[in-house]
């Protein structure tokens, strides 16, 4: 392991905006669990996530466009989800934290209508048919968000994978969600300032005339 990766660790417990805590499917869910506004914001502002957050790019840029809610970004790579506790520390904002852990033990920390929108922000395609439950937009996953999200919450997909953005449209109709709006060239119709925050991938995506595909669903 590199020097930068062992010194990031190493800064990672020092950061008060940092959780981590990675627990077993059968362990006990985190005390924070019902109790985000209360004991991490300090304020009934909306919660909303971003799931595999990476570098926090898109959880950073949404702190800072809306300062009255609040954001949470999930990872489970210590070295990048580091530059997105750092940057918030850097720059005061405390409407941002993060949760090192697997994605797969969200509902471990968030309770029945705790969360009004969550973005997934460029994930893993998982193409094989045997990882279809680790896609993030799977009914697996789908289901799981509906325990802690508030009803009519948001849920929104970025991605340059047609393929997945195609896959979540028929998934759609076996879950409790509906879509408001799908795009495979979201940049070409529409422009929300939300829309135009880009992650590493993102950017590369785009310089290689990659389409990004966007799916906004609501909790029905």
């Amino acid at each position: 392991m590199g020097k930068n990766k062992l010194k990031r660790f190493s800064e990672n417990d020092s950061f008060e905006n940092l959780i981590q805590y990675i627990p077993t499917y059968y362990g006990p869910d985190h005390e924070l669990k019902g109790h985000w506004h209360e004991k991490i914001f300090n304020n009934n502002n909306p919660i909303v996530l971003e799931l595999g957050c990476g570098r926090a790019e898109y959880t950073i840029g949404l702190a800072s466009m809306y300062p009255n809610k609040n954001f949470v970004g999930i990872d489970i790579k210590g070295a990048r989800i580091w530059r997105g506790a750092k940057t918030a520390t850097e720059q005061n904002l405390n409407n941002a934290a993060f949760i090192r852990t697997r994605i797969q033990m969200v509902d471990k920390f968030f309770g029945a209508g705790e969360i009004d929108e969550i973005w997934i922000t460029f994930p893993d395609p998982q193409p094989r048919p045997a990882k279809e439950n680790k896609r993030l937009s799977s009914l697996f996953f789908l289901k799981k968000y509906e325990g802690f999200l508030k009803h009519n919450g948001i849920v929104h997909l970025k991605t340059d994978n047609f393929e997945l953005y195609l896959y979540t449209l028929s998934i759609i109709e076996q879950s409790p969600f509906e879509i408001l709006f799908s795009s495979s060239d979201v940049h070409q119709e529409l422009d929300q300032n939300e829309l135009k925050i880009q992650t590493t991938y993102e950017k590369k995506f785009r310089s290689e005339g990659k389409k990004i595909n966007y799916l906004k669903m609501i909790l029905k």
